[in-house]
């Protein structure tokens, strides 16, 4: 997998959204493999801050020059904060997707849910299943 990026640091799901758990709270973003899949990234609508997520629900919108796609919740929880610098400037996913490509950050309902999320060696066999 020396195409991706992959930190082993990070939890994945399998709509290819990264998570980072730190001082109870989740931030989230989208994968290396999302944004290669996407191409140059041209919009992100994100939600408001305070909103409530559901796991697997679709909580905003990011546009390429190729597709449109919708953004899963990786865990349950509220809405603490968005990065609001991708209204301006969305390609910052493109150029640091773990990074200052962050989308939102989760105040997470139920923690063991990031247990149930892929750790990097099996998120980067589920990419590997996709791609072959």
């Amino acid at each position: 997998m020396a195409d991706y990026e992959i930190p082993a640091n990070l939890r994945f799901s399998k709509e290819d959204e990264w998570v980072r758990a730190e001082n109870g709270r989740v931030t989230v973003g989208i994968t290396d493999f999302a944004q290669g899949q996407l191409g140059d990234i041209v919009f992100v609508e994100l939600p408001e801050v305070g909103r409530t997520i559901e796991k697997g629900e679709p909580f905003g919108v990011i546009e390429s020059v190729k597709a449109v796609s919708d953004l899963y919740a990786p865990i349950s929880g509220e809405i603490v904060e968005v990065n609001a610098d991708l209204a301006e400037r969305p390609e910052v996913v493109n150029e640091d997707c773990y990074g200052d490509g962050w989308m939102i950050a989760i105040a997470p309902e139920d923690e063991s849910e990031l247990e149930a999320l892929y750790d990097a060696s099996a998120y980067a066999e589920h990419v590997r299943s996709r791609k072959e």
